[in-house]
């Protein structure tokens, strides 16, 4: 076993300085303020915020969250509280601190804008946000400590009327993969990559990324040079370049049903005794249960016959002794 080792989370906050730090800042566009240019009033103010948010994950107070809850995102709640209420019990007897606040400006932004993005401090925060409608916000990164299973959460507040801040988004990680924060396995990745075991070195620079990463709208240049040194051990031999391949990625770690493309049920396998007397297999079943993006509709009319879409998927494992069939 190793030992424990605090995780420098700073380290994945220092992000590019780039020459668009000019444009950034220009008073017709996105701006962001970082805490150090916060006045003191604004400070104290997303500081309370997030510690008010904090006390609702770990009481799992539902009905206090919906009361903040932004009524654009009011259709995603479930998914929210559902998150909150599998989060209690990592988070309950953890300590809350504020690790990072940024209030970003898309006020001046027009209405309709495809893309904006916020360059904060020196060296600057890249923030990329799709689709956000003209505004004020902030995002709120909280770290909760001191427990078996540290979490970072993540909140985007929006600015209400009567100086009210109201919750916009929320995204929670584990800071830890089996008793290992994220710089363990990027340091265990490049021991790996040495050694030519690239499909380890790939694995471990993706775990690496996933708990370094407080949210996929974050750019920085350690994350940007994790990124190219997980390409480089990108396995040869791996098929998704190449072909229509999915990885699937499973895990133990409760998520929201929100915060996810497409939700599967993996249905409990039945004996399959194809024999009266003699157990032949297991069949399986998969059941698409929710997706959070519909189906783009096109109407125009495909000259080749096109796959049909289905739910659900059945499929089935066969025992050796059963043999060929």
């Amino acid at each position: 076993m190793f030992e424990k080792r605090e995780i420098l989370h700073r380290a994945f906050i220092v992000f590019t300085c780039v020459a668009l730090s000019g444009f950034a800042l220009s008073a017709h566009g996105a701006t962001c303020s970082t805490q150090s240019q916060m006045s003191p009033a604004q400070r104290s103010t997303f500081t309370g915020e997030a510690h008010t948010f904090g006390a609702i994950v770990q009481s799992g107070d539902t009905q206090a969250l919906r009361a903040k809850i932004l009524p654009a995102i009011a259709s995603d709640f479930d998914g929210i509280a559902a998150t909150v209420t599998s989060l209690k019990p990592l988070v309950q007897k953890a300590t809350m601190t504020v690790d990072t606040v940024y209030l970003l400006d898309a006020s001046k932004d027009a209405p309709g804008a495809e893309r904006t993005q916020f360059f904060c401090g020196s060296p600057i925060v890249v923030l990329t946000f799709n689709g956000i409608p003209p505004g004020t916000y902030a995002l709120v990164i909280l770290h909760a400590t001191g427990v078996k299973e540290p979490q970072q959460i993540s909140l985007i507040l929006a600015s209400a009327p009567g100086n009210q801040w109201q919750l916009a988004g929320f995204y929670a990680k584990p800071m830890v993969h089996a008793d290992h924060d994220g710089l363990w396995y990027w340091v265990e990745a490049r021991k790996y990559q040495q050694t030519k075991d690239n499909w380890t070195a790939w694995l471990y620079y993706h775990i690496a990324e996933g708990l370094l990463s407080p949210v996929d709208f974050l750019s920085s240049p350690n994350l940007q040079k994790l990124q190219q040194e997980s390409q480089q051990a990108h396995p040869k031999d791996f098929p998704a370049e190449k072909t229509q391949a999915s990885l699937l990625l499973l895990t133990q770690h409760p998520c929201a049903k929100s915060a996810g493309e497409l939700l599967l049920c993996f249905h409990p396998g039945e004996a399959r005794r194809d024999e009266r007397t003699v157990f032949t297999g297991i069949e399986h079943r998969l059941e698409v249960e929710r997706r959070r993006f519909a189906p783009v509709v096109s109407n125009v009319v495909p000259l080749k016959k096109q796959a049909q879409r289905s739910t659900v998927a059945h499929w089935h494992s066969q025992s050796t002794c059963a043999g060929a069939r």
